[in-house]
């Protein structure tokens, strides 16, 4: 990847990580979430103004949060699920707890929060979210809301096997190496869309997911 020479940044510590997104985020919610008419920042298609437009075009739009899980270890880590196979929407795929902001929901935040527990029983009292990352958008007319948190470690987690296979966790610092990133591409509507890709062991994070990471590299961890 062209970009893997720009990390130069030396591995933060959790503690000068969580400071450095403290400092950086805010739950002010980024306003192409209810205004149809802004284009959401989208790291992976900013090449291709065309393809963002073709994205942010879809109908119905659906707003969504995920909860962005780093577990404060000394060497911090994300977690994430996989996705039964069986599922309409992304079956099979690494995902991060999350899905549709219900009217009921008081914010993105505290949507991400009741998803994660009704996938994985991941309790609050465990959960301190720290703020938003930028609006991720797919083909699907998602417009996702990253929330992202800081989990105290010594949580147990149920999941519900109709939504979820299997939680693991990845190290934050492999994730935070751009090295570790792949470019991909598929044809959607004759559009080429381009995302990150980003393998570990028996696992391949990719799509929306991956461009979450991306984002929070750039965001939080980049210096």
């Amino acid at each position: 990847m062209a970009d893997c020479a720009l990390h130069k940044d030396r591995f933060l510590t959790a503690s000068e990580f969580f400071a450095r997104a403290q400092e950086r985020l805010t739950f002010d919610v980024p306003v192409g979430l209810g205004d149809p008419n802004v284009l959401p920042r989208h790291d992976a298609h900013d090449t291709d103004p065309a393809v963002l437009a073709a994205l942010a075009a879809v109908r119905p739009i659906r707003p969504a949060a995920v909860l962005v899980p780093i577990i404060g270890h000394a060497e911090p880590s994300v977690l994430f699920t996989q996705r039964t196979a069986h599922l309409a929407d992304h079956g099979g795929q690494i995902s991060f707890p999350g899905g549709k902001i219900d009217a009921g929901d008081a914010s993105p935040a505290d949507a991400a929060l009741r998803e994660a527990e009704e996938e994985i029983a991941l309790a609050r009292s465990f959960v301190e979210p720290i703020g938003y990352l930028d609006i991720h958008i797919t083909p699907f007319g998602h417009r996702i809301v990253p929330v992202l948190a800081r989990v105290r470690p010594g949580f147990e987690l149920r999941l519900n096997q109709n939504e979820v296979d299997t939680a693991f966790e990845v190290p934050l610092a492999f994730l935070m190496t751009p090295q570790n990133y792949k470019r991909e591409s598929r044809n959607w509507n004759g559009l080429t869309i381009k995302y990150y890709a980003i393998p570990f062991a028996s696992h391949n994070i990719w799509g929306a997911t991956a461009g979450i990471l991306r984002n929070l590299y750039e965001r939080v961890y980049q210096a």
